[in-house]
């Protein structure tokens, strides 16, 4: 069943196209990736879908019946309730239901129903018919889905009582997704998902999108991710859309393939229509071949000319290089320490870092990452030893890019810093990062992420420092800036400490991985794969020794078993004993309940108010009891 239809959808701002007849379909359960560079209209054709953003042209086509969830890109979830309390807003319609439920079970006790067979039947098949519809829809296990999803994006160690207005940015971005996903609708539109989640989440992630129900339209930069979810790829680029089947990883291989092809269809038509027009113009004037040169006209203007293949759009094009080599040692960090007030971020961390190596960071958010590079680099106070090698000269990239929000105009960005260099030669590293003609003339607190991270680059380009640490460097790039980077990071023959969460990167760029978890660090001297794979390695190691303490530990209680026994035996005694008690009881008081009931029926009692309300409330009394019995009784018998 076709779910989503975007026909001929056309979008300008004043002048300058957006989009242009982009089409496209979605299926149900179809996992859809949307690519294309920044700026290409990825998260404007998200906002249209959505119905938060005109059109100028074409047509959305969504089934009544089918609901769209919509996350935007950093889309921070505010709030004034606790977590708890505002994942429940998403059941609201569960939780009057459970409300009504319980009020159906209040009516049941009450006399004039109990008196009125038509009524109490009535109300017993609408309590039935509730009740299913409660359970169907989820009912009993609504609480349990959200513990899950809080759980899966790395809130299992919160207070859920704790307010969202108290939590960070990132936080706050990761409950607007948890809320979403608790919604479940039939077409979920995420655009960025992956930002602010580290590893272990992005991994939860995909297996709760390979299982969702619903269908999946994605706007993400991170190729591992798309390469696991997607099943199609649709490619906006020049304003229009080309959809493609497979992950990613295929989209690619597909693209290269169709424009090899379109290239030599083009190339062999060029190869016709030159012969054609060679023919024609060397026999036109001959009266013997006048003829024939005048069908070969024909024969060209019937043919309809393909305009020659568009290659891959303009990519930034730069390379880091070094002023001076650093000696063999870069870096040295010994017992350090950080700590806010009272809450210690990580101590006694040892760090030792080599000209050469590409170490990457790594580790759940809150461990302290960011943290670490800014006290490396004697951001913040720290206490230990941080110690760098002869000649090192340090290129710092912040993820949030704090020191890009001036009011100077791109060029003058540059230029300022590096002010005895050409404005020529400013210009062309500027072009080389995709800033062109009046690109360069735009205030920079006006630029777009992906734009600030690419003028970042560039300012860390010219610097030529030996010792590059990175922070996120691949947030706000788009796929093809990404592998430029990556491309230029291979090839750099300084020594770099870079955090990232893209997995991919970190699989092209590290030569070893620093794991930062609960303050303590782990080194592996390998790649992504590499680190992963020891990881596993370690946790088998760990389940194998379990398994052979296990024996000793039975042991053990072989030899406890005996001291126990005698207790274990009382109280199985004592045990017993309480259950035939309690057994006893559960039996008087239905007694007691049944004689009360009987006595609400007769018309000398339910007339006299009085007499009603002193067996209603014995009814009541000897419910509230006998459910209490039951739970104890249940108690017990778990127990055996």
């Amino acid at each position: 069943m076709i779910i989503l239809q975007c026909v001929n959808v056309t979008k300008s701002f004043g002048a300058e196209p957006i989009l242009s007849s982009i089409k496209f379909d979605i299926q149900t359960r179809e996992r859809v990736a949307l690519v294309g560079r920044n700026g290409a209209g990825k998260s404007t054709l998200l906002k249209i879908i959505a119905g938060q953003l005109s059109f100028d042209s074409g047509d959305i086509i969504v089934p009544k019946d089918i609901g769209l969830g919509y996350l935007a890109q950093d889309t921070g979830l505010e709030s004034s309730l606790s977590i708890w309390d505002e994942m429940l807003t998403v059941f609201q319609s569960l939780r009057t239901m459970e409300k009504q439920i319980r009020s159906m079970e209040q009516q049941m006790s009450l006399p004039d129903i109990l008196n009125n067979t038509s009524k109490y039947e009535k109300l017993l098949k609408d309590y039935d018919e509730k009740q299913l519809q409660f359970k169907n829809q989820g009912g009993y296990q609504y609480e349990a889905d959200i513990r899950s999803v809080l759980s899966g994006l790395n809130f299992a160690s919160f207070d859920y009582n704790t307010k969202i207005s108290s939590l960070s940015g990132g936080q706050k971005t990761r409950l607007a997704l948890g809320k979403l996903l608790l919604k479940k609708p039939e077409l979920l539109i995420l655009d960025e998902p992956t930002n602010h989640l580290d590893i272990e989440t992005l991994t939860w992630l995909e297996q709760y999108l390979l299982s969702y129900p619903g269908a999946v339209l994605i706007v993400s930069h991170d190729r591992y991710f798309l390469d696991k979810i997607v099943s199609q790829v649709v490619e906006i680029s020049r304003y229009k859309s080309t959809k493609f089947i497979g992950n990613y990883s295929a989209y690619l291989e597909e693209k290269a393939l169709r424009y090899e092809q379109e290239l030599k269809q083009y190339e062999k038509q060029q190869g016709e229509v030159a012969k054609l027009e060679d023919f024609i113009q060397r026999n036109i004037a001959r009266a013997s071949t006048t003829k024939r040169a005048q069908s070969r006209r024909k024969q060209l203007d019937r043919m309809t000319i393909m305009d020659r293949p568009s290659g891959s759009e303009k990519s930034a094009s730069f390379s880091f290089d070094i002023k001076k080599q650093s000696g063999n040692e870069v870096l040295r960090v010994d017992d350090l320490q950080v700590a806010y007030g009272e809450d210690v971020i990580f101590s006694k961390l040892r760090l030792d870092i080599d000209r050469g190596e590409s170490v990457a960071l790594v580790g759940p958010n809150g461990a302290g990452k960011s943290t670490l590079l800014k006290a490396i680099i004697k951001q913040l106070t720290a206490e230990g030893t941080i110690r760098y090698g002869s000649n090192v000269t340090i290129g710092y990239y912040d993820q949030e890019q704090a020191n890009l929000q001036s009011n100077k105009l791109v060029l003058n960005e540059l230029w300022d810093e590096y002010s005895l260099t050409p404005e020529k030669e400013i210009r062309t590293i500027l072009g080389n990062f995709l800033f062109s003609g009046d690109d360069v003339l735009k205030p920079v607190s006006t630029l777009s992420g992906g734009e600030k991270a690419r003028l970042a680059l560039a300012k860390l380009m010219m610097k030529q420092a030996n010792f590059l640490i990175l922070d996120e460097p691949t947030n706000h790039l788009d796929l093809d800036a990404k592998e430029i980077l990556e491309a230029s990071l291979i090839d750099y023959p300084g020594t770099i400490l870079f955090v990232s969460h893209d997995r991919y990167f970190l699989n092209r760029i590290a030569t070893k991985m620093v794991e930062l978890n609960q303050g303590q660090i782990t080194t592996y001297l390998g790649d992504y794969d590499y680190y992963i794979a020891k990881k596993e390695e370690t946790r088998q190691r760990e389940e194998l020794k379990e398994q052979e303490v296990t024996p000793v530990l039975n042991q053990e209680k072989k030899q406890d078993k005996r001291t126990l026994d005698k207790e274990a035996k009382k109280h199985e005694r004592q045990r017993l004993r309480r259950i035939e008690e309690i057994e006893i009881l559960i039996e008087e008081l239905e007694i007691s309940l049944t004689e009360h009931e009987k006595a609400l029926c007769l018309p000398e009692i339910y007339s006299d108010h009085e007499k009603a309300l002193f067996h209603q409330q014995a009814v009541d009394e000897g419910k509230l009891n006998i459910d209490q019995l039951m739970e104890e009784w249940e108690e017990l018998q778990e127990e055996d």
